[in-house]
């Protein structure tokens, strides 16, 4: 594929923002599987979203306030590259109140002392994130991480991001026609399907789905194939990026703040109610929260 590389866009960042702090959760996240090739930047791949053509973005900080985008791409996307990218780091959200969630709640604030800076990083789009939650249904992390590579590298397309090659996840119409993936359990590839058909007609389309109240959107997404509510949140929160959406079946994160506000016993519509102190930013603290649990994990190992 034919690139240009240039940069393209220089983005006005309100509120607090460490991109390397971005770079740095991605090139731990399992199912991105990114290399940190040049600290401080974050390197990416994707399918451009709703067009599905494979491109590539670098992205660096040149100061708090201002972040650079260089696009990896056909020149006539360059505009819907800088936004995706935008989306992916949770720059399309003006977070300039998100210290008020801290001064609400101590807790948060202390999360936000651990994390100065880190925003909710997410998949490339909708789309991705639900193949992602089709991949890692009832299986383990690593099985569902070398899934998603052996499709990547058998379906996706290698892009040249300044540099390093990275591969791009399969575009819908790829994945539409897959019939057969050593090690993918049968049920998972109708849905993979099912997932891919939606996206190519629009149905999963990032700023429709945040347009809509966060229940009617998790309603519509719950219709797909195999998409359950906590499947749904990953879409709307990871995928979608909406910023104020509390995860009510994420259990992981509700043990995580059982144990920050020592109340062992809490059902999740307390830790919801909880919750409410942080909008419109419940699903930044909960990313906070997940991000402190799994550091505290790997400690304790």
């Amino acid at each position: 594929m034919t690139t240009i590389s240039r940069p393209c866009a220089e983005l006005a960042v309100q509120g607090e923002f460490d991109l390397a702090a971005a770079a740095r959760f991605l090139t731990g996240f399992a199912p991105a599987g990114q290399p940190d090739s040049e600290p401080g930047a974050l390197r990416v791949a994707f399918a451009l979203d709703g067009e599905w053509t494979p491109v590539g973005a670098v992205l660096r900080q040149r100061s708090p306030g201002e972040v650079t985008v260089e696009v990896h791409g056909p020149p006539e996307h360059t505009d819907a590259v800088v936004a995706q990218a935008r989306r992916m780091c949770s720059l399309d959200v003006d977070g300039t109140a998100f210290p008020e969630a801290g001064a609400r709640d101590p807790v948060v604030s202390l999360l936000q002392g651990l994390h100065p800076g880190l925003r909710p990083v997410l998949f490339a789009s909708p789309y991705e994130a639900a193949c992602w939650a089709v991949l890692s249904h009832r299986i383990w992390m690593t099985q569902a991480v070398r899934l998603r590579r052996r499709l990547t590298e058998r379906y996706g397309t290698e892009v040249d991001v300044g540099g390093s090659r990275l591969r791009a996840f399969p575009a819908p119409a790829a994945l539409a026609k897959m019939e057969y993936q050593p090690g993918l359990p049968g049920p998972k590839i109708p849905r993979l399907r099912a997932i891919a058909e939606a996206a190519a007609d629009g149905m999963l389309d990032a700023a429709a789905l945040r347009a809509m109240p966060a229940e009617e959107a998790l309603k519509r997404l719950q219709l797909l194939p195999g998409v359950g509510r906590f499947s749904a949140e990953l879409i709307l929160i990871r995928g979608a990026g909406h910023p104020d959406v509390f995860p009510r079946s994420e259990t992981r994160l509700h043990e995580i703040m059982r144990d920050a506000y020592h109340l062992p016993d809490a059902g999740v519509a307390e830790l919801a109610e909880i919750a409410e102190a942080w909008a419109p930013f419940r699903s930044w603290v909960s990313f906070l929260f997940r991000v402190e649990g799994e550091a505290r994990m790997r400690e304790s190992r």
